[in-house]
């Protein structure tokens, strides 16, 4: 039970945290101190690295929780849950979603723009990305106090 929640907690924080770095931090000192023809491969770089690190979150996720979930020594089954749970799970996959879209639509448009040196093309795909990374964010970070205050909630 340990390692499931250890694998667990160590996804969400690099994925959360991996979102809010990159919007709260990088994004803003990018957008101030680089042009487009440097701020956007840094972009594709940035994912390039990150993303990975997402894929191993998004089965690390479901995979741990449904052990979690499932496990005699811990919930013993979806009818033993809270409600809490449930709302895990749903903003789970629907996080999931997002980052499927993101990578395979406009992040592989934004790698093509950007080899292709189209900067209004990479500039429009990189919007399109931020937006959906402040609804994922945002969806973590509800998560994230879900997860900490849920099993409280009467």
């Amino acid at each position: 039970m340990g390692i499931a929640l250890t694998l667990h907690m160590l996804a969400t924080v690099i994925w959360v945290g991996g979102m809010f770095f990159a919007y709260m931090a990088l994004r803003p000192a990018a957008a101030a101190l680089l042009e487009p023809p440097q701020r956007l491969p840094l972009w594709v770089a940035t994912f390039q690295r990150f993303f990975p690190w997402v894929w191993a979150a998004i089965i690390l996720l479901p995979a741990s929780g449904y052990w979690m979930i499932l496990s005699p020594s811990a919930f013993d089954g979806f009818a033993n849950v809270g409600l809490y749970v449930h709302i895990m799970q749903g903003i789970g996959i629907a996080m999931i979603g997002i980052f499927l879209h993101v990578f395979f639509a406009p992040y592989q448009r934004l790698g093509r723009a950007v080899a292709a040196s189209d900067w209004p093309e990479a500039g429009k795909q990189l919007n399109q990305i931020r937006q959906l990374i402040l609804i994922n964010l945002s969806l973590g970070l509800l998560t994230v106090v879900i997860a900490t205050s849920g099993a409280y909630w009467s």
